[in-house]
């Protein structure tokens, strides 16, 4: 029995290290460690989730933003405010040069109390007054105007280019030059300017003024427009214009006769 067991239990033995040798071995599988998900960048800036490299890396991968040219409204805007101040400017100055002005004025006046000069028309004469060749209506009169200057402390010179006009109704009969003077504190001068005209289709005016003579009034219309230079003190100032208008009633207009001034009525005024 003994030896039947020690046949037996070596054939089993060389069995079982043939099946070792013969069957296959298990084949091994190899565990790889699984990619774990990184989780987005963090958006907002910190000084703890984001490492100083990692942020260069940001900065560098940006990027260069150039600046845009302005839109056209915004230009359009510039331009607007721009021509608003030149208009502020403008207005401004415009103001204070009237609010100077003003100013002088009031000094001017109250210092120097200026009144417009007073006219009157002593005499009226007509030398000649008749019908000519071409049927033209030739005048010539011959008026006296006395010219007062009420001012104490202002002077006036009496400018070259002033005039003197005699109208009958719409018919400017004739005109003549005032003469060039100066006239001084509260002076008081005469003046004798001579008038002439031509006046076209003379029988119709002639007879007009024929008609008007018989009722013993003729009005007529004198017009003065005379260019003046104000003195103030030893200051010159600019130029200005005196108009006036004179309205007077007379008793006829025959020739190389006295003329009776019947009623008179003068009215005049400075132009700047």
């Amino acid at each position: 029995m003994g030896d039947l067991q020690q046949r037996v239990h070596p054939v089993l033995q060389m069995e079982e290290t043939n099946n070792k040798k013969t069957s296959p071995a298990p084949a091994k599988t190899e565990h790889f460690p699984t990619q774990r998900s990184l989780p987005p960048p963090a958006t907002t800036v910190d000084n703890k989730k984001t490492s100083p490299p990692a942020r260069e890396k940001t900065q560098l991968l940006l990027p260069v933003q150039r600046p845009l040219p302005p839109p056209p409204l915004m230009v359009r805007n510039k331009k607007r405010n721009l021509c608003c101040r030149i208009f502020c400017w403008g207005l401004s100055l415009l103001i204070f040069a009237l609010i100077a002005l003003a100013v002088a004025v009031t000094v001017i006046y109250f210092v120097f109390h200026p009144k417009v000069p007073q006219y009157e028309v002593n005499s009226l004469r007509v030398s000649n007054l008749g019908i000519n060749l071409d049927l033209s209506l030739s005048a010539l009169f011959q008026v006296v105007i006395t010219a007062r200057n009420p001012n104490e402390k202002i002077g006036i010179y009496y400018e070259k280019g002033g005039h003197l006009q005699v109208w009958y109704t719409k018919t400017k009969l004739c005109e003549g030059p005032i003469p060039k003077f100066y006239q001084g504190h509260r002076n008081v001068t005469k003046m004798n300017v001579d008038l002439t005209g031509r006046v076209q289709f003379g029988n119709t005016v002639l007879s007009a003024l024929q008609q008007q003579q018989q009722t013993g009034r003729v009005p007529l219309d004198l017009k003065v427009d005379a260019p003046v230079s104000v003195k103030l003190g030893k200051l010159k100032m600019k130029k200005v214009r005196i108009l006036g208008n004179c309205k007077i009633v007379v008793d006829s207009l025959s020739t190389n006769n006295r003329i009776n001034i019947k009623a008179s009525d003068c009215k005049f005024k400075l132009k700047l």
